[in-house]
């Protein structure tokens, strides 16, 4: 299982717009991925309620996985994303 651990770079953690655009991103990967809290249960990253309901803050650490062929790549784009916080889609995703 491919693995990624991250810190929230939105300051306002995965709240409704970072989470939309989080899910927006995990949707678009094409695999299979969940996200959780560093000591937490995994959710489906592309569930905006699952995602939401993490609570997950700037600069707290989570953790993308995927078992899926493909996984590496789409793992790497939105780990970026999370990390560096950004506010659009890049044209990658």
């Amino acid at each position: 299982m491919a693995e990624r651990r991250v810190n929230v770079g939105w300051a306002e953690g995965l709240h409704a717009r970072p989470a939309s655009i989080f899910v927006r991103a995990a949707t678009a990967a094409g695999v299979p991925v969940t996200i959780a809290k560093a000591d937490g249960n995994p959710v489906n990253a592309g569930s905006m309620l699952a995602v939401l309901g993490l609570g997950a803050q700037g600069g707290e650490e989570i953790v993308l996985s995927s078992d899926a062929e493909g996984a590496e790549a789409a793992l790497d784009r939105l780990a970026k994303l999370v990390a560096e916080g950004l506010e659009e889609l890049p044209e990658t995703v």
